[in-house]
């Protein structure tokens, strides 16, 4: 379970005194309880580990994002502070599929829903989600989707 690595990490961080890897650990459990208390009035619950993989997929998405307006900032120390937080929390995500990998993984699906143009974008991406949501980076494969089918 990924939320229990997560767990110890904290645990493993405060021993250390690793303060900057605790905050991240930190920011990480606060988004998961946040996310769990949205969770409270759902019908059905999804699996525990695709919740902290969705989780983090976000998180690594608003780092990514916050490190590109930074460097364009010229605010290179902030820059830093996001990637430190950005490798810490990709250190807690499955093995994530290559490029090569992810294009496989796209023709298969691209041939087995029978999608043909731009306007099946949609058909391979719903598979592609669900099939391999937590090995796949979604943002990169919307593009490679889309190349695909052009």
């Amino acid at each position: 379970m990924i939320r229990e690595s997560i767990k110890s990490a904290q645990l493993t961080a405060m021993k250390a005194g690793d303060k900057d890897r605790l905050a991240a650990v930190r920011l990480i459990l606060a988004k998961l309880k946040d996310r769990d208390i949205e969770l409270r009035t759902a019908s059905s619950l999804p699996d525990d580990d695709a919740i902290v993989v969705e989780v983090l997929q976000k998180m690594i998405k608003q780092r990514r994002e916050s490190i590109e307006m930074f460097t364009s900032g010229g605010r290179e120390e902030l820059a830093a502070k996001e990637q430190a937080e950005l490798d810490v929390i990709e250190g807690f995500l499955p093995q994530q599929l290559s490029e090569d990998e992810t294009r496989a993984t796209i023709e298969a699906i691209k041939a087995e829903v029978g999608a043909t143009s731009v306007k099946d974008t949609g058909r391979v991406m719903a598979v592609l989600k669900e099939r391999h949501g937590q090995v796949i980076d979604m943002s990169k494969a919307s593009g490679l989707v889309k190349a695909a089918l052009g």
